[in-house]
């Protein structure tokens, strides 16, 4: 079981690893939506192109989630949306989401991710659950 609730742990083996929870910044340049997140990296890291997610949740609502990559751009990570132009905006990672129990949900990742920074967010919201693939 997770220790925390509300807070996607990615699984390696028996461990494991609390992501990392921040605010992105909203930002307007031009056409763009752009959210920018502090810092290069995520603390949270797997080397696994399809990683495994545990959340107990009491509050987030886990079908919600959507997966972004981030741009590392001068030391922050960013994803853009142009509402203009939706086929120029960051494209969501395909999720399953498997309901292990009352409050406990499994978060698979479909297709295979390349090395990178990316976050989780609950749609409507700027809190991210960020980590890295390496």
């Amino acid at each position: 079981m997770p220790p925390k609730p509300d807070l996607p742990y990615l699984v390696h083996g028996d461990q494991l690893i609390a992501l990392d929870v921040t605010e992105a910044r909203e930002e307007t340049r031009k056409d763009w939506r752009v959210y920018v997140v502090p810092g290069a990296s995520a603390q949270a890291r797997t080397p696994l192109a399809g990683p495994l997610f545990l959340v107990q949740s009491e509050r987030l609502a886990v079908e919600r989630l959507a997966l972004y990559p981030f741009e590392v751009k001068g030391g922050q990570r960013e994803v853009a949306f142009n509402p203009k132009k939706p086929k120029d905006s960051a494209k969501p990672a395909r999720l399953n989401f498997t309901r292990l129990g009352e409050n406990l949900f499994r978060i698979e990742v479909v297709d295979s991710l390349p090395e990178g920074q990316y976050g989780l967010s609950p749609d409507g919201s700027n809190q991210v659950f960020c980590f890295e693939v390496f």
